[in-house]
């Protein structure tokens, strides 16, 4: 199992994609400050400090951080999380 981190044209955004499924079927997931979610992972992602909103679908999570955080710091906690789903 191995997480695939690939930059978007946002460069707040990062996309994590995974060889396993997360997300079955064709709806997608997004969680802003406040929301909750029926996937826990999603949940678990927006506690980590840094992260502003987060948007799942099929096999990824794209993630967006705060303009002052550094991905060098934030992504490690980021794939940590998702391979503690099993992902």
């Amino acid at each position: 199992m191995a997480i695939r981190m690939e930059g978007t044209p946002n460069p707040n955004a990062m996309k994590f994609t995974s060889d396993k499924m997360i997300f079955e079927g064709t709806k997608s997931y997004s969680l802003m400050p406040g929301d909750t979610s029926e996937y826990d992972i999603l949940n678990e992602l927006m506690t980590i400090e840094g992260v502003d909103n987060v948007f799942g679908y099929q096999n990824f999570i794209t993630v967006n951080k705060h303009f002052d955080v550094e991905w060098e710091q934030l992504s490690p906690h980021v794939i940590e999380m998702i391979e503690k789903h099993g992902y």
